[in-house]
């Protein structure tokens, strides 16, 4: 059997996936040779589409079980969407309807793309079983189903994985019963990840309970690792769009931390552009309340603050004054001045409506924050908190934010930190495009009514 390794960094799943594609853009090819469409408008707007259709159809997302029968509905049904949506936009852009030779096309097309698709899924398995293109995969747990697992990727190079090893704290087998070595204790998975160089993590029955076992798979957010659980009582589940298998034994696909997703790049463009815009357009309004700032509460208009943000980095956040620490040590331990008798009116009103908070724009702007996440909180009451509250410093996953799935249901100031994790952690790991719209919304309509 060829010895398998595979490339850092996630390579064989990239070119894997570009071996997909380029089989596609090959059956589009094809599909137009015959049908010669003249322009070739719709032609290549259903091309486009149908690439987009499959994308968002994980159909160029890695896997280790490739058969076309396993996706021939989804191809099909992507397929004919493509070619759908693309007669509906020329229908309303050029009011005509498509001619003989578009519906050549698109019945071709269908033929091509699924004659394309086995051509590359049956290369893929080729080159895995001549030791290309593999991923490095560890196994978390060390029981029997565990033991199968590793046992048929040994035997099967075509799954495209080289068994690295397990991690057990508590190994069900004796180490003779496995076909890889236990590497570590199930705590220390996040070091051996990064020190094996892991791109799979399959996550197999343990003796650690889910509740201990949930904050140490986050350790492994930051990595570029992909994850899959056997599902319990896996011999009644039924395989889906998004699950995997090997040799019988259903895999679920772990959804990942938001910055895995292929949107995640457009979340860092959006705050680039809305803070930038933001602070073009405000900065009347920054220029009134810096000078009656300067005016009611004397020189020093702005305050800065150490905050933590995503992985643990420290950073300076800026907000108007509203009020003048007496020292350092009481601005960065003192919890709330909500009531402080030293506030002025103006700094009362600044903290009521938060606007004090409008020169984070320019944190944003320069990437120490983004307009939707956890809000930062300080070096030493994130000190306090992560000792004292579960799963606190999951929160650091992502980049801060200026407002937050927390913030818009109130738990902000003198609120339960408990709840603020609870929130924070459950946007981390629902995080969509979507989902920061709705909360920005939201606090733009929290804002309109003074409500802060």
């Amino acid at each position: 059997m060829p010895s398998r390794q595979a490339p850092d960094g996630g390579a064989a799943r990239r070119r894997t996936q570009v071996i997909i594609l380029g089989g596609d853009l090959v059956a589009l090819g094809v599909a137009y040779a015959l049908s010669l469409a003249d322009p070739p408008t719709y032609e290549i707007t259903t091309g486009v589409l149908m690439v987009l259709s499959f994308l968002l159809g994980r159909l160029y997302q890695f896997r280790m079980s490739l058969h076309v029968l396993d996706d021939l509905p989804r191809l099909i049904a992507g397929t004919i969407v493509a070619g759908a949506a693309s007669a509906a936009v020329l229908a309303l852009l050029e009011q005509g309807a498509l001619n003989a030779l578009d519906q050549l096309f698109l019945a071709v097309l269908v033929a091509t793309v699924l004659v394309a698709r086995t051509v590359t899924y049956w290369l893929i398995r080729l080159i895995r079983r001549r030791g290309h293109l593999c991923e490095r995969t560890l196994i978390l747990g060390a029981g029997q189903v565990a033991r199968d697992l590793g046992r048929y990727i040994e035997a099967d190079g075509s799954y495209g994985c080289t068994l690295v090893g397990y991690v057990d704290s508590d190994p069900a087998l004796p180490p003779e019963e496995l076909p890889a070595p236990n590497l570590g204790p199930t705590e220390l998975i996040a070091a051996i990840v990064h020190e094996e160089r892991v791109d799979q993590l399959i996550i197999a029955f343990t003796a650690a309970p889910e509740a201990e076992l949930v904050p140490i798979i986050q350790t492994c957010d930051r990595a570029d690792v992909t994850i899959f659980i056997v599902p319990r009582l896996f011999e009644m589940t039924a395989q889906y769009g998004d699950s995997d298998e090997i040799d019988g034994i259903p895999l679920q696909h772990l959804r990942r931390a938001p910055f895995r997703s292929p949107t995640w790049w457009l979340k860092r463009a959006v705050d680039v552009a809305a803070s930038g815009l933001a602070l073009i357009l405000l900065s009347p309004l920054l220029a009134i309340i810096a000078l009656v700032n300067r005016v009611v509460d004397g020189p020093g208009i702005i305050f800065t603050q150490n905050r933590v943000g995503i992985d643990g980095v420290e950073f300076e956040v800026l907000k108007f004054r509203s009020l003048r620490p007496a020292t350092e040590e009481e601005s960065a331990t003192n919890w709330n001045v909500k009531h402080d008798d030293r506030l002025s009116w103006f700094g009362k009103f600044l903290r009521r409506s938060s606007l004090d908070e409008l020169p984070q724009l320019w944190n944003i702007f320069r990437g120490d924050m983004s307009l939707v996440g956890p809000r930062p909180e300080r070096p030493h009451f994130v000190e306090e908190f992560r000792d004292r509250y579960s799963r606190y410093d999951a929160r650091h996953r992502v980049p801060c934010g200026l407002t937050g799935w927390a913030q818009i249901h109130g738990l902000r100031g003198d609120t339960s930190i408990s709840e603020r994790v609870r929130y924070d952690n459950y946007y981390i790991q629902n995080w969509s495009l979507w989902l920061d719209t709705k909360i920005l919304l939201r606090t733009l309509t929290a804002f309109m009514k003074g409500s802060g």
